[in-house]
């Protein structure tokens, strides 16, 4: 295909347009953090959403029913991200190549963020109790496929806001956007709605009544603010960032997209087998990195005993780790290639959930190692989405990043799953860390035998754009 000039990769980053795209990151925080990790899907988790006869009940039988209710509803969340999964599966190819071939890519970003608001605003609703367990796990389901879907588009314009020499470093600075933004948020939320510092359920600055604190106003009313934080944080991209060129030279309907993506696949079987490997390997880890995160407080609360304000304190003191080791990756990322971060934060992860599994019920060894794994789940996204950058042919980052998707989204089901059997076989919440780690390991043994051209030296040599237009 012939590349028209506002399709090719920028010469040097445009500043205003880099904030701007970063600040969706910053935003998306609302989503990543407090819903799908430290705040909404703890509290699906909780004792909120057991029959109170039974957590009133301290003998140790009871003890041990309160214990299977609390690994039920943590296998309730799971399930639910696994089908979404399968959803995005079966939808990014579409987005991304319908998005590319018309030239709205910041449309289906829009319109995939609306959807991830609403749905974090209609978790408000989710009183504690039994029943409203499925609802918050249906809109919890609703809000992943549609940031799944934001992120297709997304991710595909970080080839509009950074140069080939510099797509680590960009992309390094918006995961590390996204940590922040989940510092200050969850700064916010603490410190206003879910601070239980003296003791109490809900302290903090909104001086609930005890008969508005038993309806778990204080998470509720967290995930509201959650929601206005995604929104107005999401302004400047599409104000500022512009449409990518469209491809004309592929069909526009639901049915092609679908046909090119099973020729694009085949394509790759035959003539780029290491891109394809990438796409697989990827899948894998990528699974168990966002399982890491997505666990991670559910674990910390029914494991270590953490309370609501302590799995925030931790969640803040891990984003902040996160955050300035994502950004510090990403001059990594260009000096040493994508694929080496990838390997050895892989392995780090692996070694701190073992560390985890082990640590029995010590919250300062959880917070040791905790912090220590958190130092390694921001490199490996970031460079994951420079490593594919690097490959895309401009123009046409829309269909790989929803390949990326699809194929991520294909795996999803992997670490909710052995999670999720893990915790049902044990009894216990704890042995889902051994879920994760198998997956982390799985993805590390799949990246060992990728091998593509991105793995020299970055720059804007290594770019789809000099390899012809067979690539995908």
């Amino acid at each position: 295909m012939t590349v028209s000039p506002t399709a090719v990769p920028p010469q040097r980053t445009d500043r205003r347009a880099l904030v701007s795209w970063a600040l969706w990151d910053w935003g998306s925080a609302a989503f990543n953090a407090v819903v799908t990790t430290f705040v909404f899907s703890t509290y699906l988790a909780s004792r909120a959403f057991v029959d109170p006869a039974l957590v009133a009940d301290t003998s140790a039988a009871g003890r041990a029913v309160v214990e299977r209710g609390l690994a039920h509803n943590a296998a309730i969340v799971s399930t639910t991200l696994a089908i979404a999964g399968v959803v995005v599966a079966f939808v990014a190819p579409a987005v991304g190549r319908l998005a590319d071939s018309t030239g709205h890519r910041r449309r289906s970003v829009l319109i995939a963020t609306i959807g991830i608001a609403l749905s974090i605003g209609g978790m408000v609703f989710v009183a504690p109790s039994q029943p409203y367990l499925y609802l918050g796990a249906a809109l919890l389901g609703i809000g992943t496929v549609a940031y799944e879907i934001a992120s297709v588009g997304y991710n595909a314009m970080l080839g509009q806001v950074a140069p080939g020499d510099r797509t680590g470093r960009v992309s390094a600075i918006g995961w590390a956007a996204g940590y922040f933004g989940g510092i200050v948020l969850l700064v916010v939320l603490l410190v206003l709605c879910i601070q239980d510092f003296g003791g109490g359920d809900v302290a903090g600055l909104l001086r609930l009544p005890a008969t508005v604190a038993t309806g778990q106003w204080d998470v509720r009313v967290a995930i509201g603010i959650a929601a206005v934080w995604l929104a107005v944080s999401s302004v400047p991209l599409f104000l500022v960032v512009p449409e990518a060129a469209a491809d004309r030279s592929r069909g526009g309907g639901v049915l092609s997209a679908y046909r090119d993506l099973g020729r694009d696949v085949a394509r790759l079987w035959r003539e780029r087998r290491d891109v394809l490997g990438f796409l697989v390997a990827s899948a894998v880890f990528r699974d168990g990195v966002g399982a890491v995160f997505t666990f991670g407080g559910i674990i910390a609360a029914q494991v270590f005993g953490f309370s609501a304000s302590q799995v925030i304190l931790f969640a803040i003191a891990a984003n902040v780790v996160a955050g300035v080791a994502t950004y510090a990756s990403g001059w990594l990322d260009d000096r040493f290639g994508s694929r080496a971060l990838i390997m050895v934060s892989l392995v780090g992860l692996a070694l701190c959930g073992l560390g985890v599994l082990a640590a029995g019920t010590s919250a300062a060894l959880f917070w040791v190692l905790g912090l220590t794994l958190a130092l390694f789940v921001g490199p490996v996204q970031a460079s994951s989405r420079a490593y594919l950058a690097r490959l895309a042919t401009p123009g046409r980052e829309g269909e790989l990043f929803g390949l990326y998707a699809t194929t991520g989204r294909a795996a999803t089901f992997l670490a909710p799953t052995l999670f999720s059997l893990a915790v049902t076989i044990g009894g216990s919440t704890r042995y889902g860390i051994l879920g994760i780690v198998v997956v982390l390991v799985a993805g590390l043994v799949c990246m060992a035998f990728v091998r593509t051209s991105a793995d020299r030296a970055p720059g804007v040599a290594d770019r789809g754009e000099h390899r012809g237009p067979d690539r995908a």
